[in-house]
């Protein structure tokens, strides 16, 4: 839906992704967890090349994306450095008006180490990834661990802008995972996947980090996420405390003569955003050999047992219903739900025609349609400052991309068996299927999102040839959640399998959502997991800032971010009391007022704008 925006916004993929990186000497002596199949790869990033940004600094990954010498052959490091790049600017808001590095923020070069692995769950089908990354100052009087997980279904890098950006200028070791998903794709028709430094290898020849079974007939698309057969959402958190073990293992390879790390002399802090922030609440969930010293969640997709909402809910009914009811006269003004010259959407206008024709709404004109299609959302729990903000999500196609994919992990469907008909292929610059484009396939680890369409990969099925083709697909995969036969059992059980667990009262644990987040709204998500903690006797942290939504990286839109504030901030601010609570003797409060931001309007974001306590840093410096 609304064409006129760049294919690179359409998804929820990367948004526009110097020395060589130079193997480290291997360490002798010392033993993998058991849980690492294979080789850890230990290289050096210093000289023009560094921890946090790969050498570019925040201009240069503000900037065009990171070229390869040779478009068909990147190396390791230049697929490293624009991995960086992607994540950052998948997450970060790092456009002229957003005051990343002057409001709050920032990206100083940390030049050090880093150790990467693939980590296996057990029963599991494919590994996840898991990196460890030491700054030369780390800081080995303040042991500090902080562990983290990407949003989304983003790859290794994902929660870089997030936990890298605010523990290593502090010296913190920053251990990551990719949950299970990630960007690792393998071609089916190639016989090919990606290796562990991002290369691509075809089947037999490398260890991959996901092979589906393989065809000698089907051709397409397999992602991790939605086909390894794991379900990996079940897992986040065994992926989270994984990786926060393979950290404290890295740390005594690092520094044997400091050995050993555990974590009753190492700080454990974990932190994550979004998808990543639902993965630290299930690690803290279980946690039982107290690993974590603290965590900070950030919109975290969370359930909880019989409260709230399952994203696969509220994601296909957005799905079905969002278009039509953003055309309700209440969102005239709202960024991205009009055409640019503010005319109806055709194709949301057509959604009220159709709900209309199969007796799901009343009305004989648009405006009516939209009316109850809006009041039924009401009905179900969304507030219209939810609604607003979802207009991003729904303009750029997402419900249908997310739904899709997560149906299948669910599921545990492979490649060639999605629910409802959809499937993956490579695509053409007009949408048709076929051979993929060397060059994007050679770039997918680095660039691509972990959920397609994007980088040369469609989503295709799931439609017909009627004026309103998405709807088919979108309706299927609701009569998934809600029927109740025996076929579609397997839908509802993977989705039981990822309710949180009840975290240890005494675990200093803080949740900062966006009041105005349309992808993950906290009806749905932060206000039932906090109600429960309370109501089992925790004391959790939690910030509702006002104006803040779900995607920082959006407010870069035109006159998008003019009506929000970004959320990065109050998570590194969260961070900050956590640290002085751990390692400064600061008490840990019982409550902490939220800040009360103002929209940044259309100049450049201020301090003051945030209102972030006056005593607090906003964020290294």
């Amino acid at each position: 839906m609304n064409k006129g925006f760049p294919r690179w916004i359409l998804l929820l993929a990367p948004l526009l992704a110097s020395c060589a990186t130079t193997p480290a000497p291997k360490e002798s002596g010392m033993q993998h967890p058991e849980f690492v199949r294979g080789e850890v790869s230990v290289t050096e990033h210093r000289t023009g090349d560094d921890l946090l940004s790969a050498g570019l600094g925040l201009a240069g990954l503000a900037g065009s994306p990171s070229p390869f010498a040779h478009p068909l052959r990147p190396t390791p490091e230049e697929l490293r450095r624009r991995a960086i790049q992607t994540s950052w600017k998948g997450i970060a808001d790092l456009g002229p008006f957003g005051g990343f590095g002057s409001a709050y923020g920032a990206v100083p070069t940390v030049p050090g180490r880093e150790y990467q692995a693939f980590a296996w769950i057990p029963g599991a089908r494919s590994p996840h990834r898991v990196l460890l990354q030491v700054p030369d100052q780390f800081d080995g009087t303040k042991r500090c661990l902080v562990v983290t997980a990407s949003s989304g279904s983003r790859g290794i890098y994902g929660g870089i802008a997030l936990a890298g950006a605010w523990g290593l200028p502090r010296g913190c070791a920053v251990a990551y995972t990719d949950k299970g998903a990630g960007a690792g794709y393998f071609d089916l028709a190639d016989d090919s996947g990606v290796v562990l430094d991002g290369t691509r290898a075809r089947r037999g020849t490398a260890t991959l980090e996901f092979e589906p079974v393989a065809s000698r007939t089907h051709t397409g698309i397999a992602v991790k996420h939605a086909h390894s057969g794991d379900n990996p959402e079940a897992d986040w958190g065994r992926h989270v405390l994984q990786a926060a073990q393979f950290g404290l293992a890295m740390l005594d390879r690092a520094f044997p003569e400091q050995a050993p790390f555990t974590a009753e002399n190492t700080r454990i802090i974990a932190t994550g955003l979004s998808n990543g922030g639902g993965a630290v609440l299930q690690a803290a969930g279980l946690d039982d050999e107290h690993l974590l010293a603290g965590v900070v969640a950030l919109e975290p997709n969370v359930r909880v047992p019989e409260q709230g909402r399952a994203l696969f809910d509220y994601a296909t009914e957005a799905s079905i219903w969002m278009p039509c009811a953003l055309l309700d006269a209440r969102f005239d003004a709202t960024p991205l739900a009009r055409a640019a010259n503010g005319d109806v959407p055709p194709a949301w206008a057509q959604r009220c025609h159709q709900l209309h024709e199969r007796g799901l709404v009343g009305g004989t004109v648009v405006s009516a349609q939209a009316a109850q299609a809006h009041e039924r959302l009401r009905s179900m729990g969304w507030t219209d400052e939810a609604m607003a903000a979802a207009a991003s999500s729904t303009s750029f196609d997402m419900w249908r991309a997310v739904t899709a994919a997560y149906a299948s992990a669910y599921m545990r469907r492979g490649p060639t068996d999605m629910p409802c008909g959809f499937h993956y292929a490579a695509v053409g610059a007009n949408g048709a299927p076929g051979t993929a484009d060397p060059a994007l396939r050679a770039a997918w680890w680095a660039d691509a999102s972990g959920i397609p369409p994007g980088n040369g990969v469609g989503l295709l099925g799931g439609t017909d040839h009627s004026l309103d083709p998405s709807l088919p697909g979108a309706l299927c995969l609701r009569s998934l959640w809600e029927d109740t036969d025996a076929s579609t059992q397997a839908l509802r059980d993977g989705v039981a399998a990822t309710t949180v667990k009840l975290p240890r009262a005494s675990l200093p644990l803080w949740v900062v959502h966006g009041a105005a987040d349309g992808l993950l709204p906290t009806a749905f998500t932060s206000e039932p997991y906090i109600a429960w903690l309370r109501g089992k006797g925790g004391h959790p942290l939690y910030w509702k800032v006002p104006y803040a939504q779900h995607f920082d990286v959006f407010l870069a839109l035109p006159g998008f971010g003019d009506k929000h504030v970004p959320l990065l901030p109050y998570g590194y601010a969260a961070l900050d009391r956590l640290w002085a609570h751990l390692y400064q003797g600061a008490p840990w409060p019982a409550v902490v007022p939220t800040p009360a931001p103002q929209p940044r309007g259309a100049g450049t974001l201020a301090p003051a704008t945030l209102d972030l306590p006056a005593t607090w840093s906003p964020g290294p410096g």
